[in-house]
């Protein structure tokens, strides 16, 4: 088994925590591969930052450059190819992946999401939001999702999730800092069964094969 060549996809205003997470991951041997690779939307972005000062190349690749969705995923699978990344996770990345990217790298692009898919998820569920939906339906548990991406919002089969209580008078920043520290676990696992190349996918069902 050869070690994981990761690209991570950032958006402009991400702190890069979970960037940092699967950095971590890399060197202290959670997770059998490396980041080769961050493209952000926004050059000065604090995680392009962040992967500058851990000495990992950051590519800006801003949408409005491009004049069509078509330029904007050429650019984006180029430069995948062109750092040969075995795999591709979405942090904090507040776009649609073009398909043509999803094409390239099907059931090789995961994302992590701050609530239980399928509740609290979909279009402009995002950061406390999510938190705040949670807290205000009244739900007893929320928690992380870890899910394979296809063309829409937080449909692709699951991974993983990871569960934490909901506590009495939680604010949305209390949930929020209680799933992400969930959050900085459950991304470096699944990329972990994916070096290990033990997660198959099975229509909706994502199976974790044991290890052999």
């Amino acid at each position: 088994m050869k070690p994981v060549n990761i690209a991570v996809l950032v958006s402009g205003h991400g702190r890069g925590s979970n960037l940092q997470a699967i950095i971590d991951a890399t060197r202290d041997g959670r997770v059998e591969g490396r980041v080769a690779l961050v493209i952000g939307t926004r050059d000065g972005a604090p995680a392009m930052d962040r992967a500058r000062s851990n000495g990992i190349p950051a590519a800006e690749v801003a949408p409005k450059a491009f004049s069509s969705d078509t330029e904007y995923a050429a650019r984006i699978v180029n430069l995948l190819h062109e750092y040969n990344a075995d795999l591709v996770c979405l942090a904090g990345y507040m776009r649609i992946l073009p398909s043509k990217v999803i094409d390239a790298y099907r059931w090789r692009v995961m994302n992590i999401h701050p609530g239980l898919i399928p509740l609290f998820c979909g279009k402009g569920m995002y950061g406390e939001h999510v938190h705040q939906a949670a807290i205000d339906y009244g739900v007893k548990v929320s928690g992380c999702t870890v899910h394979f991406v296809d063309e829409h919002y937080d449909s692709g089969p699951i991974i993983l999730q990871k569960v934490v209580s909901v506590e009495e008078g939680d604010t949305a920043g209390d949930l929020a800092a209680r799933v992400l520290a969930e959050e900085h676990k459950a991304y470096p696992e699944a990329i972990q069964l994916f070096a290990e190349g033990r997660l198959k996918v099975d229509g909706r069902i994502v199976h974790i094969l044991p290890k052999p």
